[in-house]
């Protein structure tokens, strides 16, 4: 730190250097840190590979709520063997489990009414461990998602792997959303 031309008395010592680092650095934690806000739920049902069921803690354990994962799509349950092994995975990860979901600003439902989350159980994100086992991709409407960089960093490692829908042997041929076009329900 340049001192030049303050009285020596003036000079900053180690705890004031200190208390400027923990403040930089809780400054710049909040700027997409890794501080978790959201609600904590127990997950109560997994339908689909990027859908969940779950249930309120506390005051809201009667009420159930349907949550889509933010910033990935998985394969369709009629897009056969990866939307049946992509909800496999899921209730892996997080059947029975406490989890917290993490919002967006700006994007609170789909246009179905379900929330859309980022899932998190044991400081993992569960859309990312989705993705790195090739069984989601990334899908963002916006480009501008917070966990966007992660989610498509996942992809790209179960690609090279070739994981999931990525295997080379058993290759999806449509992405999920344009399997659901030509295939609605």
């Amino acid at each position: 730190m340049l001192t030049r031309g303050m009285p020596t008395s003036k000079k900053p010592t180690g705890w004031i250097s200190l208390v400027l680092a923990i403040a930089l650095g809780f400054a710049l934690g909040g700027c997409g840190g890794d501080r978790l806000t959201g609600v904590q739920v127990v997950v109560n049902r997994v339908p689909s590979g990027n859908t969940l069921e779950v249930r309120g803690t506390g005051a809201d354990a009667k009420r159930l709520e349907t949550v889509r994962l933010l910033g990935v799509d998985a394969p369709d349950l009629r897009q056969q063997p990866w939307g049946l092994k992509a909800q496999q995975t899921l209730t892996e990860l997080v059947a029975g489990q406490t989890v917290w979901l993490e919002f967006e600003s700006g994007e609170a439902r789909d246009r179905l009414g379900r929330l859309l989350a980022y899932v998190w159980r044991d400081d993992q994100l569960i859309n990312e461990q989705l993705a790195k086992t090739g069984y989601a991709i990334p899908a963002s409407r916006s480009g501008l998602l917070k966990y966007d960089r992660r989610l498509f960093y996942a992809q790209e490692r179960a690609r090279i792997l070739e994981l999931g829908v990525w295997n080379p042997q058993e290759p999806m041929r449509l992405s999920p959303s344009e399997f659901r076009r030509q295939n609605p329900s």
